[in-house]
């Protein structure tokens, strides 16, 4: 079965930080990203990881989030430090290609 779970969203407050992941399977584990998409607006992209860990980011995170990979457990990883409200947001993972999109995880920042 292909799917994609995200987990670990939830309320933090500002300035806080939150790891999510992202466990794959029926897929093989290439490239994968995170997106979001917050009330009102376009789904966007917030990190990319490539089969080979090469990662870029939207200029609106880098410096405040990570993007990681373990192969060895099909997961991929977003560590979101210095959280704005305005990162709040539902966070997808989905494969390169786009082809496989997880059901989302809410993410809150809020006081």
């Amino acid at each position: 079965q292909v799917q994609l779970v995200e987990s670990g969203g939830g309320l933090v407050q500002p300035g806080g930080s939150l790891r999510l992941s992202c466990a794959a399977s029926g897929i093989i584990f290439n490239g994968m990203g995170w997106y979001r998409q917050a009330p009102g607006k376009e789904r966007e992209l917030v990190a990319r990881i490539s089969t080979g860990g090469i990662t870029n980011y939207a200029d609106s995170v880098k410096g405040r989030f990570t993007i990681s990979r373990d192969n060895a457990k099909n997961t991929v990883y977003l560590q979101m430090n210095s959280l704005k409200s305005e990162d709040t947001a539902v966070y997808y993972c989905a494969t390169w290609s786009g082809s496989v999109w997880g059901q989302g995880t809410q993410v809150t920042v809020s006081s």
